[in-house]
């Protein structure tokens, strides 16, 4: 079990292990810093918005994140994360001894440590496509897209514009920034349920804008890049309301659906690999939070969850306590009283506790690819 002392433990090994790469690869030096990254930039939709996205502007399935018991369990008011508390950027920030991000929609934050760029319902194709297609389901107007232009005005106020341009600029600021780019893609499948468009071209344009954008980032200066795969979304409280009850594998989650998922992030890695081969100078990690998930949803009580697939917070009560009508924050809906016994917080977004054992599998376990470790290496061979 690993309990909140034990992760506060395993996330100061990061800067422990940094510095005793720093005193074996630079035994002499004393100039040498612990603390790996002096910034995080970080993209993605609502498993990584820290404030970009408020009641009036969210996804209309999961739309009173402003309300309590959202942030309840940390902050004890919500600070718009969808969460009871911490996300996984979060415990990263801390693990690397940084502040936590900022949201870019809070111009008067501290950027002095990177900007948050992520959204909830974020899609990782551009917003037109879907109004094209008549697509409005639970979709929001911010994309992939829009993130990059958001970043783009940071860039540009700072002189970055690109490497070959403005070489000593865009070094200046990207030498030191961990980019991390959380789940982005799942609600452009869920946006586009029950349309005519396939799941084949919502996979290729997907990929295809994320490996996009991942490319123009890294010709722009970035080095040191985790990008998080989709969960396993057959496994969240929501899914189980838009299937049949037949759909369902051996574990209780929605087969297609992590099917899906699963050959998301199969192609996704393949692109990773070539994002690596075209730029050797680039650090490229894959953060599985696929497989990170489904070992919570296989072996809940190993890490101190009593509850796999129940909302904490939610409406109706029974197996699920989830209405879609009525998600949490709403006023008919409640929370439980142990949030740290729950997997899932609100039906399609996990808890604290959840959150916090996904960021030490990143961080310190087996499910990242390469190590972290090897990331905290590289930067400092390269320091």
């Amino acid at each position: 079990m690993v309990t909140e002392k034990g992760f506060h433990f395993q996330t100061h090994v990061i800067v422990l292990v940094f510095f005793l790469i720093s005193s074996s690869l630079a035994p002499c030096s004393s100039s040498v810093a612990a603390i790996p990254f002096k910034q995080i930039y970080a993209f993605g939709d609502s498993y990584t918005d820290t404030g970009n996205t408020r009641t009036s502007t969210g996804p209309t399935a999961f739309n009173y994140v402003s309300n309590p018991p959202y942030g309840i369990t940390y902050f004890h008011h919500s600070t718009n994360r969808y969460s009871d508390g911490r996300i996984v950027l979060d415990f990263v920030a801390e693990a690397l001894s940084l502040p936590l991000s900022p949201p870019y929609r809070i111009p008067t934050a501290d950027r002095a440590h990177g900007v948050n760029f992520a959204v909830a319902g974020a899609t990782a194709i551009r917003h037109g496509f879907f109004l094209k297609n008549n697509i409005t389901f639970n979709l929001v107007r911010e994309s992939l897209q829009t993130q990059l232009v958001w970043f783009d005005k940071i860039l540009e106020s700072k002189g970055c514009r690109d490497l070959k341009t403005t070489p000593a600029q865009c070094k200046a600021i990207f030498g030191d920034a961990l980019i991390w780019i959380g789940e982005i893609g799942a609600n452009d499948y869920t946006c586009s349920l029950g349309s005519t468009i396939s799941s084949d071209t919502i996979r290729t344009m997907a990929l295809n804008s994320l490996s996009g954008f991942l490319q123009v980032l890294i010709n722009k200066g970035a080095k040191y890049i985790v990008v998080q795969g989709l969960p396993p979304a057959g496994c969240l409280t929501y899914t189980f309301s838009l299937s049949s009850p037949e759909d369902r594998d051996e574990i209780g989650c929605v087969s297609t659906a992590n099917l899906r998922a699963a050959t998301h992030n199969k192609l996704l890695q393949i692109r990773l690999d070539g994002l690596r081969k075209q730029n050797p100078q680039a650090v490229i990690l894959y953060a599985d939070f696929y497989n990170s998930h489904l070992e919570l949803v296989r072996n809940p009580r190993k890490y101190g969850f009593k509850q796999q697939f129940r909302a904490c917070c939610g409406y109706g009560g029974g197996q699920y306590n989830f209405d879609v009508f009525n998600t949490c924050g709403a006023p008919s809906t409640g929370s439980c009283s142990d949030p740290p016994a729950y997997l899932n917080w609100d039906g399609a977004h996990l808890t604290e506790a959840a959150n916090r054992v996904l960021a030490d599998s990143f961080l310190n376990g087996t499910f990242c690819s390469p190590p972290f470790k090897y990331l905290l290496r590289r930067k400092l061979e390269e320091h």
